[in-house]
Parts: C-alpha cells; sequence; structure tokens
C-alpha cells in the first residue's frame, strides 16, 4: 500500500525498518511511530526519498489539483475544522483556575485543561506575558503557568517513558543502559541526542544531552538511532518524578 508520508523503509537482516525522510523538516515518522511490523511491512513511502521542493514541482509539472495548496498545519485528516471547536464538541468544557507556579496566584480562568498543552504559550488570554503552561493537575483541573520568554521551568533533561512499543522489534533487548540515540518528543525537525535506558519492563528513560522544552505528560516519546536514520518506536511520555529514580 503506498501512502503519502515523508518516510522511507529498509530491510536489514531480512526485517523491514521505519526509515525517516529525506525531508527533515517533513519528515513524519513520529507519526508513524506506533505502527505494527505487519502494517510497516505492506507499505510503502513514494515521496518519502524527495525532498519537499521536488514534491511541489512534480505536482505542478503533472498539473495535480492540489499543485499550488498550501501545507496544512492542523490535523490534517479532520479536514478544515477549528481544533477547539473539535476538542469542545467531543469534551465540554470545565472551568478552571490558571495558577502562576512560583506564587500560587490565581491568574485567570481556562474552559477546561484538555485544551491546553505543556510548552503552550498563546490563547491564554493572560496579560502581561510572556505566560507559558508548564504543568497540569489533571484531577483538580487546573493549569500552572510561569512568566518569562526562557523560564527554566518550560525545559527539562528526563523524560519517563512507559508503554513502549518496537516497530519492528527492540534493538536492545537484552540490556539497555545510557545506549546512544536520538529522540524527539513533539512534531520537529529536530532529532535531539540522547541516552536511552531501561528501569524496569516496559518503563524507560530518556537522558537528553540538551534542555527539552514542552515535555508533555501523554505524548509520545519517539526513539531513532544516533544517526536519525531508523525510526524504532516510542513510549507514552509520564508526569512520573524521575528525578527520584
Amino acid at each position: 500500500t503506498a501512502t503519502g508520508h515523508y518516510a522511507t523503509t529498509h530491510e536489514i537482516d531480512d526485517l523491514v525498518w521505519l526509515g525517516t525522510g529525506v525531508d527533515r523538516v517533513k519528515d513524519q515518522t513520529d507519526f508513524l511511530c506506533r505502527i505494527s511490523y505487519k502494517q510497516l511491512s505492506h507499505l510503502i513511502f513514494p515521496i518519502g526519498i524527495l525532498p519537499k521542493a521536488k514534491v511541489r514541482e512534480i505536482a505542478v509539472e503533472t498539473r495535480m489539483p492540489n499543485a499550488y495548496r498550501r501545507d496544512s498545519q492542523g490535523i490534517c485528516f479532520l479536514g478544515k475544522i477549528n481544533y477547539n471547536d473539535f476538542i469542545r464538541r467531543h469534551l465540554g468544557e470545565k472551568p478552571g483556575p490558571i495558577i502562576e507556579l512560583e506564587t500560587g496566584r490565581k491568574l485567570g480562568e481556562h474552559r477546561g485543561f484538555w485544551f491546553h498543552t505543556i510548552g503552550q504559550r498563546k490563547g491564554l488570554g493572560l496579560s502581561g506575558g510572556p505566560w507559558y503552561v508548564v504543568k497540569k493537575n489533571v484531577h483538580d483541573n487546573v493549569i500552572y503557568v510561569s512568566q518569562g520568554y526562557d523560564t527554566e521551568k518550560q525545559y527539562g533533561k528526563l523524560l519517563h517513558l512507559d508503554e513502549m512499543h518496537w516497530i519492528t522489534r527492540n534493538p536492545w533487548p537484552d540490556d539497555c543502559r545510557e545506549v546512544e540515540i536520538t529522540f524527539k518528543n513533539r512534531h520537529s525537525p529536530d532529532f535531539l541526542p540522547a541516552r536511552l535506558s531501561r528501569v524496569e519492563g516496559d518503563e524507560y528513560i530518556i537522558e537528553s544531552e540538551i534542555p527539552v522544552q514542552g515535555i508533555a505528560p501523554g505524548q509520545f516519546g519517539v526513539i531513532y538511532d544516533r544517526d536519525a536514520k531508523l525510526c524504532y518506536g516510542s513510549g507514552i511520555i509520564t508526569g512520573r518524578d524521575v528525578m527520584k529514580l
């Protein structure tokens, strides 16, 4: 089956592995990090070996109707809808306080923690900013924010992962302690250098070599080889205090 994702496949030792796209800015392996090996073994990625500019050029030359369509910046499979409207339709609204993390001072109200993500700056409706979402209390529906363009509360180096999923197979089935990798914790062109260690079972820790902005529980930590050519799989970022491990 052919798909339009910016990704590739590689056959190594008679196994198929998910590979990153030639265009690192458009690479979409982070979106594919939970597919099964059965799915991967039946997929081909025709545009994964091309930069986006070349794909545009081909579309113009062949007079495709979407040749000049702007790149999607939202949830492409939902079409042209407002993200907040979509969430509101399915989850509704539940007002709760916005609290300054350092002082405990209430700065305003939000309409439900599900409308906000860690690292978010826009859409908070607060004056005197910039303000960033740095923490969420899901149980009590509280959003915590911190002020400043480069506040340290936005950054961290440790990501605790659970529910690990290896697409082809676990590259380190016997010993995974401070293995050199690269990773993503959100869609971006940056593959961050780090070390990966298994705690127990399917629990792992990523220790990034550089501070990471917006580590958000519930999102995926996507694991790549050191050269960022193969995507091995992913784990779900938890809110556990890994500093104590």
